[in-house]
């Protein structure tokens, strides 16, 4: 099954051509190991209103959707609060075993706020912002994207095999 996918880069400075996204690109690379497509990538300003509508923009288009950034503790980061706001169901095992794998080398990695959920048919995973984050991150959760879309998009199949 091919995987369509949207990322989204949260970033004041990058919105503004002032920094360079080095996550976004990475994760659509790291996608192809799972074989997903990126149809469509953005970069926006830390902007509540605006994430929550690209958001709902992208859950009509695609089957997951990859935010990078606005997860920390800054005044700005509010990516999780514009997630929580448009999905449906909470999928919490998501972020926390991005959080688990994160502890394995700082633990920073407990001050993400990262949240995973869904919303229509669309799986949305929050990431963090750093490139170096991004790949521990999706490493921890990457395999089990394809099995999420499918349950999300009504598959019957039993997911236990025992």
């Amino acid at each position: 099954m091919m995987i369509t996918a949207a990322v989204l880069t949260l970033s004041d400075k990058g919105s503004k051509g002032e920094r360079e996204d080095a996550s976004g690109p990475l994760i659509r690379d790291l996608l192809k190991q799972i074989h997903a497509e990126v149809l469509h990538y953005d970069v926006l300003p830390d902007e509540e209103e605006l994430i929550k509508q690209k958001l709902m923009h992208y859950a009509e288009k695609v089957d997951l959707i990859l935010t990078t950034g606005g997860t920390g503790l800054s005044p700005r980061d509010v990516t999780p609060e514009a997630t929580r706001a448009i999905i449906e169901r909470e999928i919490p095992g998501i972020a926390e075993a991005m959080r688990l794998e994160g502890l394995k080398k700082t633990s920073r990695a407990m001050l993400s706020r990262a949240v995973a959920g869904v919303r229509g048919q669309t799986l949305i995973i929050n990431l963090p912002g750093s490139p170096k984050a991004v790949r521990e991150g999706l490493s921890a959760i990457l395999d089990v994207i394809p099995h999420a879309v499918e349950k999300i998009k009504g598959d019957p199949s039993e997911c236990a095999t025992q």
